[in-house]
């Protein structure tokens, strides 16, 4: 058996061309520059057949070919191998082409003279990206494998906690249902990314088709969803298909859902009850064949007591109800989520990836994230994109939290900390009650965790237990 922590053995680079001489060129310059594993073939229906043999890392593509061309080849890669980044590689006529292909899923496309130092890169770079998906993955099997049959619809979601595993083994037990589901939690937990789960395991087949109902009212919630037949208004001069016939045997995502207008309401309680809707100005009405999963960050039973929302809606939409956990209920998360946060901003910014100071993580711990995982991820973005050494400063991260909680991030001398406002009462504390005060506040803020708190403190773990047990905090 192998061993868990062993590393993973890098992935061919599998070149796809017609011409012999340049897939001999290729293959030289990459081996040259270090890509070791290099495979050839001179017809895309080779490339299949190689993908369906073996796992490949990077494949790269000319894009005429005879018998199946490199756009063809992409479009197959992308449906059965999407883990794959594929770069295409054009001519100086073609150029229109690999746009097109890049629009389409392509990781990079090449012109054609193309110069060794752009292939390497290119490569490398979709190798790097290739090799993060393939750890994210490989993790996810050793954590999930034995417990959930479909891990890899779970791919995009980082995670180890124990409460998202119950989500993803919820997701699983309720995916042969047609029933709607209702998806609860905080502004950027990843409510979408679960959505995306529930119809990856449940629809495979059919699209997922988002859309955001905060603002619509009532007539452009029914033209969106429903569409409209010709004539059936001013302007309306042809047919237009609704979002629910475009998620036919797939997944209909309404997020926001606890905007939606009383009038609107009514209609979408009907397509989850009859499983019909009416298009504008149509006299029949027509089968809905898409699942409904909705979501929302309001409290939909505070809105459905107050009267905002239907409560026959409510407890129609609540069929399966999964409620995702804020990032700080989640912080044994955060050294997975920054290690990919900083790896995807390296990528995106063309930076090299900076390595995480030790440090970080009681900072992190004691943020309260009001913008979870989507906050998480935009304050890392922010600091790779400032940083200039190798190990990743603290300093926009800092300031970042320092905004969040009212405080002024600026030191008042070079060097040294901004000094902590305490508002007294008139009766000052002695030293014992006000350090008493400040372990329970250091303890609050690191979420129980003594070793964290330490840290805030400036004092040993140890010391600090002692004067737990001594004080009975």
């Amino acid at each position: 058996m192998q061993n868990d922590t062993s590393r993973l053995e890098p992935l061919p680079v599998l070149l796809v061309d017609d011409e012999p001489m340049t897939l001999l060129s290729f293959e030289v310059t990459l081996r040259a520059g270090g890509v070791s594993a290099v495979l050839k073939c001179q017809d895309g229906r080779e490339a299949l057949a190689a993908l369906t043999e073996r796992e490949i890392g990077v494949l790269l593509t000319d894009l005429t070919m005879p018998h199946l061309g490199g756009e063809e080849l992409l479009a197959r890669v992308n449906a059965d191998w999407p883990e794959v980044p594929v770069i295409v590689v054009t001519g100086h006529d073609e150029v229109e082409i690999a746009v097109r292909c890049m629009r389409s899923g392509a990781f990079d496309y090449l012109v054609k003279p193309v110069e060794k130092s752009r292939l390497l890169s290119s490569v490398r770079r979709a190798s790097e990206l290739r090799e993060l998906r393939r750890e994210n993955s490989r993790l996810k099997e050793q954590l999930l494998a034995p417990k959930l049959d479909h891990p890899e619809a779970f791919a995009e979601i980082v995670t180890r906690n124990g409460t998202m595993l119950s989500i993803f083994k919820y997701i699983e037990a309720i995916a042969r249902s047609g029933e709607p589901v209702m998806i609860t939690g905080e502004t950027g937990v990843g409510k979408e990314l679960i959505a995306r789960a529930v119809h990856a395991i449940s629809r495979p087949k059919g699209s997922f088709v988002p859309v955001n109902v905060a603002g619509l009212d009532d007539n452009v919630f029914s033209d969106t969803l429903f569409g409209h037949r010709k004539g059936a208004f001013t302007g309306a001069e042809a047919v237009r298909e609704g979002l629910v016939e475009q998620a036919a045997d797939g997944t209909l995502f309404l997020d926001e859902i606890g905007s939606l207008s009383v009038f609107s309401q009514v209609k979408l309680l009907r397509l989850l009850q009859e499983r019909e809707y009416l298009p504008l100005g149509a006299d029949m009405p027509k089968r809905s064949l898409a699942r409904v999963v909705v979501a929302t960050n309001n409290d939909l039973r505070a809105l459905q007591e107050s009267g905002a929302f239907r409560k026959d809606l409510y407890y129609r939409l609540k069929t399966h109800h999964i409620h995702v956990p804020p990032l700080r209920e989640r912080l044994d998360d955060l050294p997975y989520l920054v290690e990919v946060f900083l790896a995807q901003a390296a990528e995106a910014l063309g930076k090299k990836k900076p390595t995480a100071p030790d440090e970080i993580y009681a900072l992190l711990r004691a943020h309260h994230f009001p913008g979870n995982v989507r906050e998480l991820r935009a304050m890392v973005h922010d600091a790779v994109s400032k940083h200039e050494s190798h190990k990743l400063s603290l300093k926009s991260l800092k300031a970042h939290i320092a905004q969040q909680t009212g405080e002024d991030p600026s030191p008042v001398s070079p060097g040294a900390p901004s000094p902590a406002k305490v508002i007294f009462s008139d009766q000052l504390p002695t030293i014992g009650e006000l350090t008493d005060l400040l372990v329970q506040e250091a303890m609050g803020r690191s979420g129980g965790n003594q070793t964290v708190a330490a840290q805030f403190l400036g004092i040993s773990q140890q010391a600090l237990s002692r004067r737990l047990k001594q004080n009975r905090i």
